[in-house]
């Protein structure tokens, strides 16, 4: 097996346009395998780059279905099914929807677009333009880090001969089905091999690159993240009863951690970083108060229930506050 190399942050440009992003990638480099190079992608993306970071990813990306002949290679084939299915009519139909979007949001639609015809791209577009701005910024941004794993997929077999090529320097049917497997393994989180660049910060054993549980706040007042908010974790500890309107043991709560907002209105870590989350009840509370003293909830809570057959998914359940209301979602 061929010694790994140094990412270069020209490299990684490729890969995503962030440069917040491609120097911390290339710092951490160089990585045994590509799972290694996806988990520590998956990290960096999700918890170190900030919303300006993904802005300019966002902005590398050519409108879906643009013939410019300035997109990339890597952008005209993961674009290619979407181009091949379009008649002229659903071409035309895409770049004005395309420049709705752009002028809803204020950014290009971003869409994994790989093996997605026209007319899958154009309805999941016309359905996402219905969202409001704070939610279709995480959806672009996770289907920015989508397209970032199967680049570095790429960047791999491209770059490093081995174990991705054969022999004779040419991929075989076989390596390629390997290629797929290996990244669709690293997307759910199924490769689990040993790691000699994860991040000091992450606790617990986990496939995982984030807990299970996490949560951000964005002001919708502002239109900007909330940073400096309080937040704590807890869990319903009687597992042979659930938490109701008329259950008034206010005590019936663990406390699993707690954190403070940072400028991007992300938490900390709230819990350790496992596998499996426990089914149950979970609280999540946010001190409201401290951050807008004279709105009318001094704290938001939010009770949400993970079911058995749920216990290997990620919740994310953010709070949009402002000063006279607040709401959540299940993010991902």
């Amino acid at each position: 097996m061929a010694t790994p190399t140094p990412l270069a942050v020209e490299d990684v440009l490729r890969v995503n346009g962030s440069r917040r992003f491609a120097a911390a990638l290339a710092a951490a480099s160089p990585f045994a395998s590509l799972a290694d190079a996806v988990l520590a992608a998956r990290r960096i993306w999700l918890d170190k780059v900030d919303v300006t970071g993904w802005l300019e990813a966002f902005a590398a990306h050519p409108p879906i279905g643009s013939t410019s002949p300035s997109v990339s290679k890597w952008s005209q084939e993961e674009q290619s099914a979407a181009l091949s299915t379009a008649t002229d009519s659903a071409a035309q139909e895409l770049a004005e929807w395309n420049a709705r979007y752009r002028e809803k949001f204020g950014f290009v639609f971003m869409i994994c677009a790989s093996g997605r015809t026209a007319p899958e791209v154009l309805s999941e577009l016309k359905r996402r333009y219905t969202n409001r701005p704070i939610v279709e910024l995480e959806v672009a941004a996770q289907e920015e880090l989508k397209i970032t794993e199967l680049r570095l997929a790429k960047l791999f077999s491209s770059e490093t001969p081995a174990p991705f090529t054969s022999a004779e320097g040419h991929t075989s049917q076989s390596d390629k089905a390997a290629d797929r497997m290996r990244i669709i393994g690293a997307h759910l989180g199924a490769l689990s091999q040993p790691s000699t660049n994860k991040a000091p910060e992450i606790t617990g054993s986990s496939n995982r690159t984030r807990p299970p549980i996490t949560t951000h706040v964005l002001d919708t007042a502002r239109g900007s993240p909330a940073s400096g908010i309080e937040v704590s974790l807890e869990v319903w500890k009687d597992a042979s009863s659930r938490p109701s309107f008329d259950n008034k043991d206010f005590n019936g709560w663990t406390t699993l951690g707690s954190s403070v907002t940072n400028n991007d209105g992300r938490s900390g870590q709230l819990m350790d970083i496992v596998d499996n989350v426990t089914p149950g009840f979970y609280r999540i509370s946010f001190n409201t108060s401290k951050y807008a003293p004279s709105g009318f909830f001094p704290y938001v809570s939010i009770v949400f229930e993970i079911k058995k057959s749920q216990t290997t998914e990620h919740f994310h359940v953010p709070l949009l506050h402002s000063p006279f209301s607040f709401t959540t979602y299940r993010g991902s």
